[in-house]
């Protein structure tokens, strides 16, 4: 497959994350939608060229792990799931409702194909650290990945993880920074400086790098690094816009948790055909 038709794949199918995503947050009439929506480039590199799992098979032993430490952005890990035949998608229009198996937050014991359950912040690191010293110790090559948010990481519990991840060499290890700038209180320069997330992991022993988070080929290319890195674990900082780009969503002072009526979801969703369209995509009406 040459650059364009590849290009053309996985902004296809992160195009499809971000509408089940909307649809999953319009339909409970709002909620963490804004630092989910960036997400779609990168779960869309991620599921449909390298992480090794089985949908009909969630709980394969041999799969790659993903935690998604910014639990809150679960919708867009469930968009993805659905997409890829974990569950039906139709699901997705249950979120975070009585009875759902589709909680606001990641949960492993409700959801197939999700490895840890996460909210409280700062913890995802640590649990994605015994992963991959469980996979030294199983003597197998499963990679593990761990979305962080950047404002998650004004908790102290990442910076051990940090330092114990390159202690011990855990090369099956990649952390992915969604490096949008806002958290829920303001801008992360407002709220807690993070400077240079490159070279503060860098700092710790950690191999970094930053790449453009709407870039699909981008991200390719630095996941594909990721899976032949050696001796240390890794770091990718996705450079992203909270809102994922739908302008709506993007232009309003604070995207990070929000309700969302059906006025604006309409919004967002002639946003998204505009953008099918442009790709050649079909979207239900």
């Amino acid at each position: 497959m040459n650059e364009r038709d590849e290009r053309l794949e996985l902004e296809r199918f992160a195009l499809r994350i971000r509408i089940g995503i909307v649809e999953a947050i319009a339909a409970k009439g709002g909620g963490h939608i804004g630092g989910t929506l960036d997400l779609a480039e990168f779960l869309s590199v991620l599921y449909l060229r390298f992480l090794r799992v089985r949908p009909e098979e969630p709980d394969w032993a041999g799969r790659d792990y993903l935690v998604c430490s910014k639990g809150h952005s679960g919708p867009a890990l469930y968009s993805a799931l659905a997409l890829q035949g974990f569950f039906p998608y139709e699901l997705l229009r249950t979120l975070n409702r009585g009875g759902t198996t589709l909680p606001g937050h990641c949960d492993r014991t409700k959801v197939p194909g999700i490895d840890a359950t996460t909210g409280s912040l700062g913890q995802g690191l640590s649990i994605a650290c015994g992963l991959a010293m469980g996979t030294r110790l199983s003597h197998t090559d499963q990679k593990v990945f761990c979305i962080l948010g950047d404002g998650e990481l004004g908790e102290g519990q990442n910076w051990e993880a940090a330092a114990f991840a390159a202690h011990h060499g855990l090369e099956s290890l990649t952390a992915v920074l969604d490096w949008n700038k806002m958290q829920i209180d303001g801008s992360n320069d407002e709220v807690l400086r993070l400077g240079d997330p490159v070279e503060k992991f860098k700092a710790f022993g950690w191999d970094a790098e930053l790449v453009d988070g709407k870039d699909v080929l981008a991200i390719r290319d630095a996941v594909s690094r990721a899976y032949r890195r050696k001796g240390r674990p890794g770091l990718i900082v996705l450079d992203t816009v909270k809102g994922g780009n739908i302008p709506c969503i993007q232009e309003l002072p604070n995207n990070h948790c929000i309700g969302v009526p059906a006025q604006l979801a309409d919004r967002a969703m002639e946003f998204l055909r505009s953008e099918a369209k442009r790709l050649g995509v079909e979207v239900a009406e």
